[in-house]
Parts: C-alpha cells; structure tokens; sequence
C-alpha cells in the first residue's frame, strides 16, 4: 500500500503531486473522483494560465516535430482531447509517459496535453491539471486511467483506494493506492453499492433535517465527487434546505450566514442504503470573514438524469474516510477522525 500526501492551495479542490520519470519535475492535480483522465498544462497551450507552465513539461516544438527536451520515455500519439467540465473544458492532445506517484511507477501512462482552458476557474487556477480516479468507461477510447494502469501493471497490490480529507491544519490529507489505513476513521466502514460504473455514482435514500425529509423523498442519485468543493443538487431542492438552515437571512444572499449563529444549525442527515451519514455545520459552512460565514450548498444539477441528482463534494468527504472499491463496485465510509 502507498501513502500519498496531498496539499491544498487556499480554498481549492486538493492536489497531489507527481512526476515524469526522467524529467525530475513535479506536476500539481487534483484529485478528481468525477472524472477518468490525466491531463496537465502543456506548452502548446495558449491560455493566459499556460503562460507561467511554459517551462514545466519536458519538450518543445522544433519544426513542425515533437522533440524529447529531457525525456527518452515521452511519445505522443497525437490524438485529439477534449474535456468537458462543470467549470469549463480543455483542449488537447494525447501523449503517454512514465510516470512517478510516491514510490509507484506507472509506465505508458496516458497524459493529456493542453492546447487551451476555457472557463473562469481553469484560466485563473494555480495548478498544472487534473487526475481523475473514475471508472475506465468514462475515459477517452484511446486512454488508459492512471489507476486501471497501475492494476493492470501490477504495481498496487488491491485494486482500492481511499481518501482521508483532513480539516486540521497539523493533520496531513491522504490518498491511499492500494489498500486501506483503518487509523483514520472511526467505527466501522459502511459499505454502499455502486449503481453504474462510470461515475462513483450511489443511490440515496433521502435526505432530512430535524427528523424531518426536505430532499430526496422518494430517493435519488448521489455522485462521490472530490473535484468539487461543495455538495450540489437541484436549485429549487437547495433553496428548501436554506430555509430550513437559515429562517434569518444575512444580508440578501440565502448561502450567508452569521457565524454567530452556526451553533444553532442542524445537521444535514443523508440516509443512504438504510444508514445515516449526517454532516454537521462543521463541515458545510466556511467562513468568508470575521462575521460571515457561507453555506456550501450549490444548486445547479436539475440538467442531470435522473433530475434529482447530487453531487457530494469535499465537505462530505472531509466528514467520512472513503474507500472506492474498483473491484466490487463499491463504496464505504466511516467517519473522519
């Protein structure tokens, strides 16, 4: 089993570092369990976030040809890429690499190589991509996952992995390859079916506030998802848990709050497969100033099918230890210590 430690840059999604193999030059993702491939900024890209990544990847263009800079294991397989995210998309092309996570080597890894990144959070992001840790199938045809490769190679020992998102400063985040660390969670794992292997995608039975239902009545679909920072679902559901969380609006905004007030905030229970994972304010309200305070819920996912579809982000999993069983098709949580 490997450790990976895993850094966060101020309110960001959390990033993890890798490397190429020969190049000895570290790359910065997120960790993305909603999508499937491994991109990072290239110096093809003409993006005004790619200006400062010019000098980070191991090659350049010389006439018209890709020439290795300080590779000899780089090939590109120049077929097109492109991603779409809920916060923009990226335009590219495929390369393969060997790669260097921790102590495990991934060789003929897939990597995407940016042209451009279009949308307001990819143009201003202060990291070099994204490594997603979805099912295969939600993959490009032509790419390998990270994760598929390192099974595949032989390189972990369980196909398994497992996030610990830390909320205590002297605690480090993790993710764990391969196996399971039972020291950072309490009580038992919870174990949750995957209904469709594409996305860690499970069925929620209903979600309540003071024993009373306000979402999800007659069930829905919850997506695992730590490349988002918030927990998302339809407009008009969210809207029904502010009223629940907040009879006293600050200012005109329904997502602040008092900080003052957090106290007095219930939980968020969700019940999933006959067992509740409660989130306290703790975890779903952050503090935007000395007397403000903001309530990660999103509205938005009404376009999704099914319609009531939500996404659980990293205030929910910074709540539960997760483990993502590739190999049974499963989920399990327990609570953070």
């Amino acid at each position: 089993m490997i450790d990976l430690m895993i850094v966060t840059v101020a309110k960001l999604p959390f990033l993890l570092g890798f490397s190429v193999e020969r190049a000895r030059k570290e790359f910065w993702v997120i960790i993305d369990t909603g999508s499937s491939d491994l991109w990072v900024a290239s110096v093809y890209c003409q993006s005004p976030s790619c200006c400062e990544y010019m000098d980070l990847l191991c090659w350049q263009l010389h006439t018209g040809h890709m020439t290795p800079k300080m590779s000899t294991t780089f090939q590109c397989k120049w077929r097109k890429l492109d991603l779409h995210y809920g916060f923009g998309k990226i335009t590219g092309v495929l390369a393969s690499e060997t790669i260097r996570i921790g102590t495990a080597v991934a060789k003929n890894q897939t990597i995407g190589l940016t042209k451009s990144k279009i949308g307001g959070f990819l143009e201003n992001s202060p990291y070099d991509g994204v490594l997603g840790l979805a099912y295969p199938s939600l993959t490009r045809r032509e790419a390998n996952p990270l994760f598929d490769n390192l099974k595949r190679q032989g390189v972990i020992s369980q196909p398994v992995f497992a996030l610990f998102l830390s909320s205590w400063p002297q605690k480090s985040s993790l993710l764990l390859l391969g196996g399971v660390d039972y020291a950072y969670h309490n009580g038992d794992l919870k174990w949750v079916p995957v209904t469709q292997a594409h996305l860690w995608q499970i069925a929620v039975d209903r979600i309540s506030i003071n024993k009373m239902v306000v979402a999800c009545s007659g069930g829905c679909q919850a997506i695992v998802d730590s490349g988002s920072s918030v927990l998302a679902g339809p407009t008009q559901v969210v809207r029904n848990i502010f009223k629940h969380t907040k009879p006293n609006p600050k200012e005109k905004s329904q997502s602040l709050i008092s900080c003052d007030r957090s106290k007095a905030l219930p939980p968020i229970i969700f019940t999933i497969n006959g067992m509740d994972f409660p989130v306290s304010p703790k975890y779903y309200l952050q503090k935007v100033s000395k007397d403000i305070c903001f309530i990660s819920f999103h509205g938005g996912t009404e376009d999704r099918s099914p319609s009531e579809t939500w996404i659980l982000g990293d205030i929910f999993l910074r709540a539960y230890f997760t483990v993502f069983d590739w190999g049974n098709y499963r989920l399990s949580l327990a609570p953070s210590v």
